[in-house]
């Protein structure tokens, strides 16, 4: 009956019982509502010092010391290509851990423990809002037209507070062999 791969990942019916819930960040990135797993942030910070990079594409902001640890720093909007954020004061810097690739998906890279690591990072947002949840059941499909962002950067769509916020997939928003190749492959103009 459900054949959609996005909704038995996401625990949809008949994959999860009814009464799950999940818990999301919904947090404000240009004009898009969007929501994080609460499981996978770390911690939600006012946008401080940022050292920039030279020769990064637009969506890496920088890097910002948290605790003796240099944490890289993205522009949400940027990296879902949308002009980058311009840092206001409900401007914060939401610290996630995003899960390491697969063995499957590294097989290439065996020996380089490096890529089996979760990689923190620190995602620059316009406003952050508030944690709801939602039925496991309530996260669905993204539709195939009426996003403006690509829908292999969603996990899914839900609702809350009346508007439509979409599920990021951290997994794939923060692809490390995607984001090596991107950052290496940029020319300055």
């Amino acid at each position: 009956m459900n054949s959609n791969p996005m909704m038995t990942r996401t625990g949809s019916a008949g994959a999860a019982p009814a009464d799950l819930n999940c818990s999301l960040l919904r947090m404000a990135v240009g004009d898009e509502a969007m929501a994080v797993p609460i499981d996978d942030v770390r911690e939600i910070l006012e946008v401080g010092r940022l050292t920039a990079l030279p020769r990064t594409p637009d969506f890496v902001r920088g890097v910002m010391n948290l605790r003796g640890a240099v944490v890289p720093v993205v522009d949400l909007a940027a990296r879902l290509g949308q002009p980058p954020i311009t840092i206001g004061r409900r401007s914060c810097v939401v610290v996630v851990e995003a899960a390491p690739p697969q063995a499957a998906d590294t097989d290439d890279q065996a020996g380089d423990d490096a890529d089996h690591h979760a990689l923190v990072v620190g995602l620059l947002v316009d406003a952050v809002f508030e944690v709801f949840d939602t039925p496991a059941s309530g996260i669905e499909a993204v539709p195939a037209l009426g996003t403006r962002i690509d829908a292999s950067f969603l996990r899914g769509m839900t609702r809350a507070r009346g508007e439509v916020i979409g599920v990021l997939a951290l997994d794939r928003v923060l692809a490390q062999q995607e984001l090596s190749t991107l950052i290496a492959d940029h020319l300055p103009h």
